[in-house]
């Protein structure tokens, strides 16, 4: 990986296994939309930015273009995107079992967002019983009533609100974003960040098991969401989160004793492997 620093912008060159779409659009982000040209335009730790790739075909892997200043990069963009793993040889460790081959080099590309752990878990309480669009929507509307104004490329963008700001709300305050019964469980984690009743930051550096059970301590957070919070928002990558559309998904390509172990200690990787595949051949 080489870096091009211009004047708005970094450019990534060579990069393998960052596919633009596969990420944003595989379900462990609502931040980032896509425009007509394939750029992706989003929100994350307080800043915004477009991400795009130009070049490649014919053996070129091309470069990958973020807008943003040098300092942003080191700062927020490298680690956000976890540009310093490398993906193919996580694949190629996976693969051991011909389904998993199968479905890592399909997912290739899919690289795990390095996110806010507040975020990802607000996100993920209004995640369920819902779809992806709708979830985009609230979350939008949230921010933009609550968070603070970002101006970017001549638009008005909003940051994440914080834990501190939504606990100071009453559940009639959340009316305007229309997320149904979920409001309450808004507040309450946001109260359990905010008064230190959650401490997430100290949450990353305990065991999976420790953190998952301390994040069902919160009312509305049951083991799928607090399995996204581990991946996503607390980069455990071992964390495999399971609904009941892949349970259903792994029981048939694996059995009634699946087991995530088998994926360790990149269980995590695995599953968005697996979900990428089996949401794209869903007749099989």
């Amino acid at each position: 990986m080489k870096l091009v620093r211009h004047d708005s912008e970094v450019e990534i060159i060579g990069i393998d296994d960052f596919d633009l779409a596969k990420t944003f659009e595989c379900g462990q982000c609502f931040r980032w939309n896509a425009d007509e040209n394939g750029a992706y335009t989003g929100v994350a730790m307080g800043r915004a930015a477009s991400v795009y790739r130009r070049g490649g075909g014919d053996g070129e892997k091309g470069s990958i273009f973020i807008s943003c200043t040098a300092n942003d990069f080191e700062t927020v963009w490298r680690d956000y995107f976890d540009l310093d793993r490398d993906y193919a040889a996580i694949r190629k460790q996976l693969g051991a079992d011909g389904f998993m081959r199968k479905a890592s080099e399909y997912g290739a590309g899919i690289r795990i967002l390095r996110q806010d752990g507040w975020e990802a878990l607000c996100s993920f309480i209004i995640s369920q019983c819902n779809n992806i669009p709708r979830i985009k929507k609230i979350i939008a509307s949230l921010c933009q009533n609550f968070g603070e104004r970002l101006d970017f490329n001549g638009s008005a963008h909003h940051s994440f609100p914080s834990a501190r700001k939504l606990a100071a709300l009453e559940e009639r305050d959340l009316t305007p974003i229309r997320c149904g019964y979920r409001a309450a469980y808004i507040l309450d984690s946001a109260r359990a960040v905010a008064n230190g009743d959650i401490d997430l930051e100290a949450l990353s550096q305990v065991t999976p098991f420790d953190a998952r059970k301390t994040l069902k301590g919160i009312r509305g957070v049951g083991d799928k969401v607090a399995d996204c919070v581990l991946l996503y928002g607390l980069h455990m990558l071992d964390s495999f989160p399971l609904d009941v559309w892949m349970k259903r998904a792994v029981a048939k390509y694996y059995g009634p004793d699946f087991d995530a172990g088998m994926f360790s200690p990149y269980a995590g990787i695995a599953q968005q492997y697996l979900f990428h595949y089996i949401r794209h051949h869903s007749d099989e």
